[in-house]
């Protein structure tokens, strides 16, 4: 391991677990790397919003005293990791980005922080997202703007743009986010980082908040890593699933699923539905294709059944009478921009009709029986996160911007629709910008995503952490 100790910010949460069990770098000198990391770039990204040095410091400490005893080591013993703004972590505000939640300290860590740290990992810091984590770009009336390190003039994503775009500028190895609308993996394109959505019910979400969510939202929004590498995405995932008491939508499904004939087959999506998709964007999907096919896939291009009509179903999901009556709870405490933001989302998605809304939870079961019928045929799909590039930064909510960015997302929300796994990762750079894929398996099948997944970052690398811009 050529890295010297003043750069260990530049290796994987699994390499980084490794120095320290080979006792080639002690917890403290990867702690304090990463937080001098994120003094160096954070003034000029703004992803990280709190920084637990002193916390951080000290449970690298007590770390590196157990790796001297010879304690049993956990799989992630003294490795940092950051935790989105709108995650309980134990000691901070779960603020979501908004100054009425500055105050919302969680009596307890969210499942999967608590499973991290139980596995030997140290939060080291908060990460931003838009104020209620509403928007596709991060920006919160908090902590401001967080900026692309490819390019400051794009967005980094969001709403766990914060994390993604920490990860990309080395100011952590491993991050923690969730994913409604593309939240997970539109951050990972824009930024050149790798995401996992799991299956809705793989990984627990439980929050202190004691609102009660409605359907809608319970069936589309799970919590899921961010990483640089594929492999910390595996190790990630494996301590954060189970289930939890606190979720009960959480499940005990096996963490790989049974052995499929060989070669597998692939579902190419270049343009889904032909509403067009940019040519930077099919580019890197056609470098993701021969990736695949050079590692034994045989890739077809054909399209999954109703893409358009599962995406459509997401809006009538979330478009009940309970749920925009949490929002409008909610309204006194929103900034403009998330108010902004919901009055668009529901021009796109029409009145709210109880026949609608019943007629949208029917058609997504039968939507997961006909997907489920093709990707018995095609176990994965491989397709685009957003047809197009990182839009201009805070554009997202121009005339008209938000319809777009909707029809840009249809198979990323289709399968947030589906509650499928996916694993978004880059594929290359084009015109400065990344290109990623994202890789669709059936129901509890991460493992084949991330099998998939870590032959294309076999063949062609990966992306970060790079510095940002100045």
């Amino acid at each position: 391991m050529a890295v010297t100790g003043s750069e260990l910010w530049r290796l994987g949460a699994g390499e980084l677990a490794g120095a320290i069990r080979s006792k080639q770098a002690s917890s403290s000198e990867v702690v304090d790397s990463h937080l001098r990391r994120i003094s160096q770039v954070n003034p000029v990204i703004n992803a990280v919003t709190v920084v637990l040095a002193e916390e951080a410091m000290a449970a690298a400490e007590a770390a590196d005293q157990a790796t001297a005893h010879g304690a049993e080591l956990p799989p992630l013993h003294g490795v940092p990791f950051t935790v989105k703004a709108n995650i309980d972590l134990l000691g901070t505000p779960t603020t979501a980005g908004l100054k009425a939640l500055t105050g919302a300290y969680p009596a307890q860590d969210a499942p999967q922080v608590r499973r991290l740290r139980n596995a030997g990992a140290i939060p080291i810091g908060r990460t931003n997202c838009p104020s209620l984590a509403v928007r596709w770009h991060t920006d919160s009336e908090l902590w401001g703007a967080t900026l692309n390190p490819w390019d400051r003039s794009r967005t980094p994503g969001a709403s766990s743009g914060g994390e993604a775009a920490a990860l990309a500028t080395g100011m952590t190895p491993l991050g923690l986010g969730n994913d409604g609308l593309g939240s997970l993996r539109w951050p990972a394109q824009c930024c050149g980082v790798t995401a996992l959505k799991p299956t809705l019910g793989r990984i627990p979400h439980a929050t202190a908040d004691p609102a009660v969510v409605p359907i809608g939202v319970q069936l589309t929004d799970v919590e899921g890593p961010l990483a640089r590498r594929v492999a910390d995405l595996r190790i990630a995932f494996e301590i954060m699933a189970g289930p939890d008491w606190r979720d009960p939508w959480s499940v005990p499904a096996p963490l790989r699923g049974p052995g499929l004939n060989k070669p597998i087959h692939v579902a190419l999506v270049m343009d889904p539905c032909g509403q067009g998709t940019a040519r930077q964007v099919q580019d890197g999907l056609t470098k993701a294709a021969q990736a695949l096919r050079d590692a034994g896939y045989v890739v077809r291009e054909v399209e999954p059944p109703s893409i358009s009509e599962a995406a459509k179903t997401l809006l009538g999901m979330l478009n009940t009478a309970e749920v925009r009556a949490m929002w409008d709870t909610m309204g006194p405490l929103l900034p403009m921009d998330a108010r902004r933001f919901f009055t668009a989302f529901y021009e796109v998605a029409g009145p709210s009709d109880p026949v609608a809304t019943m007629q949208s939870f029917m058609t997504r079961q039968s939507l997961l029986r006909t997907w489920g019928e093709f990707q018995v045929t095609y176990p994965l799909i491989a397709g685009p996160v957003y047809t197009d590039v990182p839009f201009e930064a805070g554009t997202d909510l121009d005339e008209g911007k938000v319809a777009q960015t909707i029809r840009g997302m249809r198979l990323t929300t289709a399968v947030n629709a589906l509650g499928l796994p996916a694993v978004a990762m880059p594929v290359g750079l084009e015109d400065g910008l990344p290109q990623a894929v994202q890789l669709i398996g059936p129901r509890f099948r991460e493992d084949l995503c991330l099998d998939a997944a870590a032959a294309i970052e076999e063949r062609l690398g990966i992306l970060t952490p790079i510095d940002p811009l100045g």
